[in-house]
């Protein structure tokens, strides 16, 4: 059989298993069997138990800390490098150390880079990620980079929702584009929080640019950590008349005191994807999956096809 003709095979990391189980559930194939084996130092090693040789193969795993995540999709990478696969796709639905994308401060790594590096010499041949920290880390690979939107999974929810007088904020400065782009889409108005941190994850002050009274006010970013930025910009919305505050986040890190933060905010709801599996649940919280986008997208780049319908924005 000629090898474009092959089937592709998927397989996935072990902290993102249920979320490829979904995306080849979605593709209509079996995931992959891979065996992971652990050592009593820590050190581990995955192992394919079925050939990929001549085979596109997609490895799903999002490489959020700790950085055994990461560890774990390098070593996947080398082992089907070295068992002759044809192309190997990096799925990576949540693109960690993003926020390392610059020189910030004297001294320090360029956390992205490196890691866009070790996802190269591993032997990815593609690159598939949704909503990255910054855009520009498309810019640090060498090789493709499928750049999917959570607008295509979110916007669709916020239209069911059929709420009047929305506006769309960005809980910093840095978000203003996408906030823009969320607005095009739904003919909205848009408020932007103007924040100061004294260090990272502690925010000393903020400001809200813009009207909210009466409003029913959505926040979008591409991630939510502690939760510090989100719940304290939705309490000041309230207190600027909101009807309503709703947030949409991509990916769902929430650490530290994250949940207690969102029970005790003003937050009517936080919507998220499943890029990163939820440490509990929360009434407050609510998932909406990404996993048909990723299996349509991996579905056209294995037939060649153009993947640009897929994007809402």
């Amino acid at each position: 059989m000629d090898a474009n003709t092959l089937e592709p095979k998927i397989f996935a990391c072990s902290k993102s298993i249920e979320l490829a189980q979904k995306i080849a559930t979605a593709y209509g194939k079996e995931l992959g069997k891979v065996k992971l084996s652990k050592f009593s130092d820590g050190e581990f090693q995955p192992a394919f138990e079925e050939s990929v040789r001549g085979r596109r193969v997609f490895i799903i795993g999002s490489t959020f800390p700790n950085a055994d995540n990461l560890m774990e999709m390098l070593l996947m990478i080398d082992g089907a490098k070295r068992a002759s696969a044809r192309h190997i796709t990096a799925v990576l639905p949540y693109f960690g150390w993003a926020r390392q994308d610059r020189k910030d401060k004297p001294r320090v790594a360029i956390g992205a880079k490196l890691v866009a590096n070790l996802i190269q010499a591993a032997g990815a041949t593609r690159i598939m990620t949704m909503d990255l920290h910054a855009d520009q880390i498309q810019g640090f690979f060498e090789k493709p980079v499928d750049h999917l939107y959570a607008s295509t999974i979110f916007l669709p929810y916020i239209k069911s929702l059929q709420l009047e007088n929305i506006t769309i904020a960005s809980p910093d400065m840095g978000g203003s584009k996408r906030a823009y782009a969320y607005s095009k889409y739904l003919n909205s108005e848009v408020v932007i929080c103007y924040k100061q941190r004294k260090k990272a994850n502690i925010i000393s002050h903020m400001e809200l640019i813009g009207n909210v009274e009466g409003r029913h006010v959505i926040l979008v970013d591409d991630m939510v950590d502690t939760a510090g930025t989100l719940t304290k910009a939705a309490n000041i919305m309230k207190d600027k008349g909101a009807l309503s505050v709703r947030a949409i986040t991509t990916h769902a890190i929430l650490s530290g005191e994250a949940y207690e933060r969102i029970e005790a905010s003003e937050l009517e709801e936080l919507v998220v994807s499943d890029t990163i599996p939820l440490k509990r649940s929360s009434s407050k919280i609510k998932v909406v999956s990404c996993a048909t986008l990723f299996a349509d997208v991996m579905r056209k780049v294995q037939n060649n096809t153009s993947i640009s319908g897929q994007f809402l924005m």
